[in-house]
Order: C-alpha cells, then sequence, then structure tokens
C-alpha cells in the first residue's frame, strides 16, 4: 500500500460519513447486551454533530431494531439518533415495498420483522399458519433456527417467494473475538436445498448504500464509508463509488489492509478514529 500521503491526496469530497458499529465504534459482548466504546469514537461522533457533518451508523446486525439498540448505545456516550442507525432489515423495510412484497415470512428474531411490520408488511414466522404462501423470505439474526424453519422457508421458496437475507458475512468482531454470522450459516442451507439467487439487504450490498446516501442526502460518490471489514464496507464502497476508511480496530490490521487487492482496499487506512478529520476532502466545519 502506498502512503497515507499519497492516498490522501486521491480522495474525492466526503459530504457524509457511513460509520460500521461493531469493530468500528464498539466491540459488543456476545449477547449483544453490553458494549465497549472504542477510542475516539466518542469524541469523534460528537465533533461531527457539532461540525455539522452529517453521519449514519450501518450495522449487519438484526437483532434488535433501531428503537430498541440506539438507545443502548446513547447510554454509553454515543450520539446516535434513532433515526441515523439502520440495520439490513431497515433496508429491507426500503426495498421490499418498491418490489412488491406484501407478505414475509421472517426467520429471525422479533426484532428481525419489526421494521417490515412497520411499514406495513404483514409478517409471519415459521409455525405459523400460512407462513409457505409469501411473497418473499427473509433471514436475519435467528441463534435457535432448525431444521423446520429451514423447510419452512424452503417450501415457501418452491411455491415462488423471493429469498431476501440480511448479512452474508460469515463473522463479525466482538470483545471476545469472532462471533459467527447465523444468517450467512441458515442462508447457505436454504439456497443449498432450493438453488435460489438472493437479494442482500445488509453490507456490502449497494442497496444498503443507497439507503445510507438517501438519508444522508447526498449522491454515493460522496459517502465516507468507515469500517473494519475489507469483505464488507469495503467491497461497498468500491462498488459504489464511494470513499472507504479502513479502521484497524475490528477485525483487519494494518498489515492486512496492505494485503488487501483493489476491490477490497479502503482509500485510507486509520491509524485511529481521530485521524478521519484530519483526511482531505472531509468537511469539517
Amino acid at each position: 500500500m502506498k502512503s497515507r500521503s499519497q492516498k490522501v491526496g486521491r480522495l474525492r469530497p466526503v459530504e457524509g460519513l457511513m460509520f460500521d458499529l461493531d469493530g468500528t465504534l464498539v466491540l459488543s459482548d456476545r449477547s449483544f447486551s453490553g458494549y465497549q466504546v472504542l477510542p475516539g469514537a466518542v469524541e469523534l461522533l460528537n465533533r461531527l454533530k457539532a461540525s455539522r457533518v452529517p453521519f449514519v451508523v450501518l450495522t449487519n446486525g438484526t437483532h434488535y431494531p433501531s428503537s430498541e439498540q440506539a438507545p443502548k448505545l446513547r447510554a454509553v456516550g454515543l450520539p446516535i439518533s434513532d433515526d441515523a442507525l439502520l440495520t439490513p432489515s431497515s433496508v429491507a423495510a426500503d426495498l421490499m415495498p418498491r418490489r412488491g412484497v406484501k407478505r414475509v415470512l421472517v426467520l429471525g428474531t422479533p426484532g428481525v420483522g419489526q421494521p417490515l411490520a412497520q411499514v406495513g408488511i404483514q409478517t409471519v414466522f415459521p409455525g405459523e399458519e400460512g407462513s409457505e404462501q409469501v411473497d418473499a423470505v427473509y433471514i436475519g439474526w435467528h441463534p435457535h433456527c432448525g431444521m423446520k424453519d429451514i423447510e419452512k422457508a424452503a417450501h415457501a421458496i418452491w411455491n415462488g417467494a423471493e429469498l431476501y437475507v440480511a448479512s452474508d458475512v460469515p463473522f463479525f468482531a466482538t470483545a471476545h473475538g469472532k462471533s459467527m454470522g447465523y444468517s450467512y450459516a441458515i442462508a447457505a442451507a436454504v439456497r443449498r436445498v432450493t438453488r435460489v439467487p438472493m437479494i442482500l439487504t445488509g453490507k456490502p450490498s449497494l442497496h444498503a448504500l443507497r439507503l445510507v446516501a438517501n438519508r444522508l442526502g447526498i449522491p454515493m460518490s460522496r459517502v465516507g464509508v468507515v469500517g473494519d471489514d475489507p469483505l464488507v464496507e469495503m467491497i461497498m464502497a468500491r462498488r459504489g463509488g464511494a470513499v472507504g476508511f479502513g479502521v484497524t480496530t475490528g477485525i483487519t490490521k494494518a498489515r492486512d489492509w496492505a494485503k488487501q487487492p483493489l476491490g477490497r482496499k479502503p482509500h485510507y487506512v486509520l491509524g485511529g478514529l481521530g485521524e478521519l478529520l484530519k483526511a482531505p476532502g472531509i468537511r469539517n466545519q
């Protein structure tokens, strides 16, 4: 990787920011009941708010809807409003109505389907009547998934339902190391049985980046994407023409960023979150 100064000199103007959550701003415990705030996160977000630089946080986690998780984050000092916290279910709730989806089989906890229900989509869960007669199957955080759930999803798809998946990431950073992404494993099983394509709603989906840009009120090319995973945030940034900022506090260290191919490489590697405000192209009033 070339020097930081060479990389920074080519950065496009950034008018708004999208932050990953786990590994970038916090490290969660395995039960998602507590957070270890990473150094500089509170200070950075407060400075962005004071400077009126718009930002959102996009997590691939669907265990909690934004209305439940954002207050937990504010309780540990992160100034993140409910509207500024997005999940793959937020993306699904934006995308599905535009694709004519009215009834969905949810493989996940109640929080996975709540954003869908809030926009008028009828949600059903495995075991409920009519769960195989739906427009779509949506796979999210489902730690207690069983074979009967997978079978219900398969039958729904064989009956014509589309497959939506919240996250296709095999693991993510927590305070205790790598934790497995349940939706990744469940979707792999469903797809192995049904042989259907999936519509991804979480990162690195461009559906997700488009929602981020819309929330920020800027083009995708003016979004700065800050994250710790080359296979997630940086692929999304590169594909969408955004500007990628890699952090070293999660699953990827500086030496690992340097080894990434161009399609997974950040435009700039941050030694600490505070460096973001010093990067040319960041509007810092």
